[in-house]
């Protein structure tokens, strides 16, 4: 069998999805109740990370940890792929020591190179085309509060960019709607709302599209790559703040989730991410155990080969 690697959603089935999902929580509890596990004892996992970092790295370093393992952490400045050497080499040496590879880069194409010429699992902890890493621990803290988000409405605010674009594969694989508000020049990928065009909707604005949302998500309008575009994003996007008057717009229990970092005052006010309805620092936990399930389920796979 093929080397399984998690690129994006799609990678998974909808059963394994929903599998990952619980597994999950229960990893969560076990966390909680101080079970031990050694599924990484003697392994190593490689964090080759081109972006910076908070939540992706401290969650896989912590999550390969408590597994037994050890993780690596590689800069650009910290090894030869930030001074010329291929992908292509670079994912054929580190396959050659260690169990996993974590990457987060840009162009969405260098870490599908470094999945094509590695033979061990390669995770995607972000690209610039998508963030699937994230979508696994959204989707835990919306099921926790919330059961089964099928059949669900859930609305996306902001820029059309690579979480947004994660949130569309994800309401293919579960069968929930996700409207889309964002200004005309920034919706998503045209390709991907094609693939999609069955369970999302677009507009550019956010009331109309948090109407009947029982789940009102944001991010950042100025995410990697972009900082330099902060001014003229805020003039594009002012109207796009999730605030409190939003927010009623929304089902009267809608939750509300930001990926982190969030810039108060800009894409969401203070308000809102500290309300009674942000779940943002349990989906900000998840990570950790949605990562781990993630883990287990690629090296079982991997060893079943």
């Amino acid at each position: 069998m093929p080397t399984r690697h998690f690129l994006s959603l799609m990678d998974l089935s909808t059963n394994e999805f929903r599998a990952l999902i619980d597994r999950a929580i229960e990893l969560k509890a076990e966390t909680r109740a101080g079970k031990i596990s050694t599924l990484m004892q003697g392994k190593t996992a490689v964090l080759v990370f081109e972006k910076s970092s908070t939540r992706t790295r401290v969650s896989f370093e912590t999550g390969v940890g408590q597994f037994g393992g050890k993780s690596i952490f590689l800069a650009p400045s910290e090894s030869h792929l930030g001074r010329g050497e291929s992908i292509e080499d670079t994912a054929r040496v580190l396959s050659r020591m260690a169990n996993l590879i974590i990457m987060r880069t840009g162009a969405h194409e260098r870490i599908e190179t470094m999945a094509k010429f590695a033979s061990v699992p390669v995770i995607n902890g972000l690209s610039d085309f998508n963030h699937p890493c994230q979508l696994l621990a959204d989707i835990q803290a919306y099921t926790e509060h919330r059961g089964d988000i099928r059949g669900k409405t859930v609305a996306w605010i902001g820029d059309g960019n690579n979480v947004c674009h994660s949130w569309m594969n994800a309401a293919r694989q579960l069968d929930f709607k996700l409207n889309i508000a964002t200004p005309e020049d920034h919706q998503p990928d045209t390709i991907l709302i094609q693939q999609c065009a069955d369970y999302i909707s677009l507009t550019t604005d956010p009331r109309e599209a948090v109407t009947e949302s029982v789940l009102v998500v944001t991010d950042t309008w100025s995410g990697m790559g972009f900082e330099k575009e902060k001014k003229q994003r805020e003039s594009i996007f002012g109207s796009y703040c999730v605030d409190e008057k939003l927010m009623q717009e929304a089902a009267p229990d809608a939750l509300f989730m930001h990926c982190l970092p969030a810039y108060r005052g800009s894409e969401v006010t203070s308000g809102v991410i500290d309300g009674p309805q942000s779940i943002v620092w349990d989906e900000a936990e998840n990570r950790l155990h949605a990562q781990k399930a993630l883990m287990e389920f690629l090296l079982l796979e991997d060893a079943g080969n």
